[in-house]
């Protein structure tokens, strides 16, 4: 099984807001409507999340997951 990346850019945008609002993953959990294990699971970077649940999370933070353009170097490494 290939590892996590626990530093993408969205699983630290949340760690680091969360922390920043001095809550705990059960608080933000709460506030937010979606499970626990959802929180910690996207804090750790799990690739392959709902996308749906990952912006009810982001929405709030007041952002939320938009396509964003990447460099044909980015997309040769790709391999697209």
């Amino acid at each position: 099984m290939k590892d996590w990346n626990r530093h993408n850019a969205i699983a630290d945008f949340v760690r680091t807001n969360r922390k920043a609002s001095k809550m705990t993953q059960t608080e933000l959990s709460d506030l937010t409507g979606v499970g626990l294990r959802f929180v910690r699971d996207l804090e750790q970077g799990k690739p392959n999340l709902m996308t749906d649940k990952v912006n009810q999370v982001l929405l709030f933070f007041g952002n939320t997951l938009t396509p964003t353009p990447i460099s044909d170097e980015t997309r040769r490494n790709l391999g697209a």
